[in-house]
């Protein structure tokens, strides 16, 4: 995210719940505004898997990598640059949303909205692993 943002973050209002409806992030929050410096950029990043697309036989296909558990099932999402649009053509199974997972592949500067959430990156997997504690650089 970038340092203007991060620092929105860090000085953010506590969020209120008020009414029936979902509790809201301050409008400045949700620009989603990128680092042009990660357009294109290889490697491998952990996160939390948001299914937005399954196989017949419940293989993951599309999802939303998320950096909590419980982002976008609890409201509000976190901001549109802390998701990550991931297609995974192979498709992977998922034992429980509580698992996080390691994505590889080349992070692209790309804009998903959908009902779910918005994300302001995408990735086509290479691989999806289960996280297992290693450390993350």
């Amino acid at each position: 995210m970038p340092a203007e943002d991060l620092n929105l973050l860090e000085s953010m209002p506590e969020v209120t719940h008020e009414g029936d409806g979902p509790a809201a992030l301050p409008d400045e929050i949700m620009t989603g505004r990128t680092v042009d410096e990660m357009d294109g950029r290889s490697g491998r990043i952990p996160g939390f898997v948001v299914p937005l697309k399954t196989t017949d036989d419940m293989r993951i296909v599309e999802f939303f990598l998320v950096p909590y558990y419980g982002a976008c099932i609890h409201v509000p999402p976190p901001p549109p640059n802390q998701i990550i649009h991931v297609k995974y053509e192979e498709g992977f199974e998922l034992e429980a949303l509580y698992e996080p997972v390691w994505i590889e592949g080349e992070l692209k500067i790309e804009r998903t909205e959908n009902d779910v959430a918005s994300s302001s990156y995408s990735i086509s997997a290479e691989n999806v692993t289960p996280y297992e504690g290693e450390q993350v650089y």
